[in-house]
């Protein structure tokens, strides 16, 4: 049944083809119907067969692309808005906001979908629908010109709506039409708070003219497709008006009820079948099914019309059922049947029946659970008005803020309990390109621990309101241009110890110079996280010139010992202090260095560059044909890495080699590659691994290296590696203490381990055990944060070095201040004894 719904699809196509330019925004009956890709400057049009008044999705997303079908799908009975699509090809999740509904009301969703090759690539995609945090169903186009069309009947918990296009990477996800269409809270009772139904078939029964019914002849728009068996149906019809009960569950339409099949023979039942359709959202998809029954003739003498349903050979009601003349009537199961992999629905003539069974229409649902745990409404609404302020579209912040968690807001830490909603415990929206004001919104995230808006341009006050936030312990805004006094009710929570306000740093003349403090032998403790963020320590700069102007709202800086104000603290751990010097040294050095000419340009078949920066090298230019004989048909695997396998091998003059080859199922991307490449083809140092040459052939790309018999570095030291992304997997490799292919349970690059790590929020279960806690958690936050933000694919979103350095200063603040509170770490301001034992 459900095949014959998709087919009869393509009547659907018909009509509308003729519109009348209008102007306006929503419909007077409270339906939305956005045409999805319809220009923002367009006239929104009415559409000549239902009369409905469609307008451009410009004013509902922020995201994706317009594009039109290709003009070989385009007929002119096709109505107007499967004429263009729009398209998502960045983000994960891309949503709709439908606003101004009805908290509580029902409404039924239909969103259309035809591929019409609008991108010319003629391969048709595969992505999910969610409705809210909710998985709706699976969108799987079949081809170029055959239509599809989702529907679900749900009820809306709040003033809005989202519904979410989500790339599963089978193809872009693209969408032709989204209409809203508002219920009854009495109709469809199976539709509840905890549950929404998903159409699976919805039939009109006897009409021979194909006609497809729906708006203005059913006032709830459903789409009642047309279906006759000549060979296997009578028809039969009235012109009169079939009316609905007083209560009526469904109010189906009299221009459906008006027709009606029974079986040619009188002693054979009406039967129809449809398949359970199981996915890993829902392995056990529950169905309901819904009969519409009216007696469309009058009955003679002793003549009686009685038959029985079935499903599966279970009865729902043994005592038969008698349709009403001209009255709509419904059988239907409240519960939903779940146990079954195929559903047949018979209805046979019971033993007093004079006449056979007699069906209107049909509709089948499967059940979808709307029970998915939200955002906090009020973190929803704090959110999206920073958002909106900000204009952060851009940073994938659509949907739920928190939930589902694989799609959680950039920027975001939640806190997740298991029956209550996540509300935002952590906004980093450090380096984001904010101005204007601080937004009062701020404060309205009552379960907020930190904010970090470090690095923009934003300017005015500071809002005394942060100050009631309880549970707040930080607040960054080093690197802005804010102005005026600290406000009052801040500067008692920054007295009492609860809380670590950072502004700027020694630049300004009211805040005290950077000092040196002294640790106490007794209780150094020197893991990799700390000896990262110690020996950053000689980095600083400033802003917020403006602040504390007048002198006297500064006053907490003549701190006691409890003080939570940041401090700077250096390690005399010379050796250590020197290797981080030179390795910044070189990587300036280096990203100087990439700017020069070389000869010998290596690029990846198919790859433009203004996607991918050529790769410039001297070095020998090896032939796919020629790694074959080196590597002896690639015969010795001596190690894997996140690119590929690396191959032993021998040059014609006996030099044994390390042969490195670019997987396609590499889990990083050529531009990494090509990095590598780029950095070693340069640099020249012995204690360096040396490149040799390289491949470029056709697809293949390899480089060859020298073979180190003593195996990889960091297998020994966990090596340092010379670019952005290489150092962001370094920082990672320190605060987890893990290898760069943590086998967890199984062999998986260490960035891809982190990020299906932190999808629950919780940074404690990526950090390495041996800190024994002994760590500030938004500093291990903000270190992780930066090193995810170096390894990210898009280059252009990878901060610079210069920035990565600051953003490690700011890191290497926030745990001295903790080392300070919590280890009885002492300044010499604070009174310590400058004689006692301390180095």
């Amino acid at each position: 049944m459900a095949a014959q719904w998709l087919l009869l699809l393509l009547f659907v196509l018909a009509g509308g083809g003729g519109v009348v330019q209008v102007e306006g925004q929503l419909d007077n009956l409270g339906f939305i119907s956005i045409d999805c890709g319809l220009p923002e400057n367009a006239a929104g049009y009415v559409d000549s067969a239902t009369k409905l008044r469609f307008i451009s999705d410009a004013s509902f997303i922020h995201s994706g692309t317009n594009h039109n079908m290709s003009a070989e799908y385009i007929t002119p009975s096709m109505g107007r808005s499967w004429h263009n699509v729009r398209s998502f090809a960045a983000g994960a999740r891309n949503c709709y906001t439908l606003r101004s509904l009805v908290g509580g009301l029902k409404y039924l969703i239909r969103a259309t979908f035809m591929y019409g090759n609008y991108d010319g690539l003629n391969r048709s995609p595969l992505f999910d629908l969610h409705v809210g945090v909710n998985y709706w169903s699976t969108v799987n186009i079949s081809d170029a010109n055959t239509p599809a069309i989702y529907e679900v009947i749900t009820v809306v918990p709040g003033g809005s709506l989202q519904v979410c296009l989500v790339n599963t990477g089978s193809g872009t996800p693209f969408i032709s039409s989204l209409s809203l269409r508002p219920f009854k809270n009495g109709l469809y009772p199976m539709a509840n708070a905890t549950q929404g139904l998903v159409l699976v078939s919805r039939v009109n029964f006897g009409p021979s003219d194909g006609v497809v019914v729906r708006f203005p002849d059913d006032p709830h728009d459903r789409i009642w497709m047309p279906l006759s068996k000549p060979t296997e149906w009578s028809e039969i019809s009235t012109t009169k008006k079939v009316q609905n009960m007083n209560v009526d569950s469904f109010e189906a339409p009299s221009a459906v009820m008006q027709t009606a099949i029974t079986p040619i023979n009188d002693t054979s039942p009406i039967e129809f079948s449809w398949d359970a359709q199981p996915n890993v959202n829902d392995p056990s998809p529950g169905y309901i099914c819904v009969l519409h029954l009216s007696e469309l003739q009058i009955l003679s003498g002793n003549a009686v019309r009685q038959f029985y349903i079935t499903v599966n050979g279970q009865f729902w009601d043994p005592r038969g059922f008698t349709p009403q003349y001209l009255y709509t009537n419904a059988a239907y199961n409240t519960d939903p049947n779940h146990q079954f992999h195929q559903y047949n629905v018979s209805l046979n003539a019971t033993a007093n029946s004079t006449l056979p069974p007699i069906l209107n229409a049909l509709e089948v649902f499967s059940v979808l659970s709307t029970t998915g745990i939200t955002t906090a409404p009020s973190d929803v609404s704090a959110m999206t008005a920073v958002r909106d302020k900000y204009q952060l579209v851009k940073k994938d912040w659509m949907g739920d803020p928190c939930l589902p968690k694989n799609f959680a807001w950039k920027g975001l830490g939640c806190s997740y309990a298991v029956s209550s909603p996540a509300i935002v415990t952590g906004l980093n929206l450090s380096s984001s390109g904010l101005s204007g004001n601080m937004s009062p919104f701020f404060a309205s995230l009552k379960g907020l621990q930190y904010l970090d808006l470090s690095r923009n341009n934003l300017t005015g006050t500071i809002p005394n309101n942060l100050s009631q936030l309880p549970a707040l312990t930080l607040i960054d805004l080093t690197g802005n241009n804010l102005s005026g006094s600290i406000p009052s009710g801040l500067l008692k929570r920054i007295k009492d110890g609860s809380l670590t306000l950072r502004l700027v740093y020694d630049k300004h003349p009211h805040f005290p110079r950077v000092r040196t403090f002294k640790l106490y032998s007794n209780i150094i403790k020197i893991d990799q996280y700390h000896l990262l963020i110690f020996i950053l320590s000689f980095v600083r700069y400033g802003n917020n010139p403006n602040i504390c102007s007048d002198g006297n709202s500064c006053q907490i800086l003549e701190k006691k010992k409890s003080s939570m104000v940041a401090i700077y603290v250096t390690v005399p751990i010379v050796a250590v202090a020197v290797m981080v010097i030179v390795l910044l040294v070189v990587l300036l050095m280096c990203m100087r260095r990439k700017q020069r000419a070389t000869s010998n340009n290596l690029m990846p078949r198919n790859r433009t560059s203004s996607v991918h920066r050529s790769l410039q090298v001297n070095n020998r230019r090896f032939t796919y044909n020629e790694l074959v004989a080196v590597t002896s048909g690639f015969q010795r695997v001596i190690g894997q890495g996140g690119f590929g396998k690396v191959y032993d091998g021998f040059l014609e003059d006996g030099t044994q080699v390390a042969v490195k080859l670019l997987s396609e199922s590499s889990d990083q991307g050529v531009p990494e590659f090509l990095a590598e490449a780029q950095i070693l083809a340069k640099i020249h140092h012995k204690n360096l691994v040396s490149l040799i040459g390289y491949c470029k052939d056709r697809e293949y790309m390899a480089l060859v290296y020298e073979y180190m018999s003593e195996g990889a570095l960091h297998e020994h030291l966990r090596g340092t590696k010379l670019h952005a992304t290489c150092y962001g997997v370094v920082l990672v490799e320190i605060v987890t203490g893990q290898p760069h292919i943590p086998n967890d349970p199984e062999p998986t690059g260490i960035i891809l381990w982190v990020r299906r790590r932190l999808v629950s929020g919780n940074i404690e279960g990526i950090v390495d055990a041996r800190m024994c806690g002994d760590h500030d958690v938004n500093s291990v936050w903000k270190v992780t944060d930066t090193a995810l933000k170096c390894t990210s694919q898009t280059p252009e979103e990878r901060p610079t070095m210069t920035n990565v350095v600051a953003l490690l200063k700011e890191c290497l603040e926030l745990e001295a201040a903790h080392v300070v509170s919590n280890a009885g770490y002492y300044t010499t301001e604070s009174g310590a004894n400058p004689n006692s034992n301390a180095i």
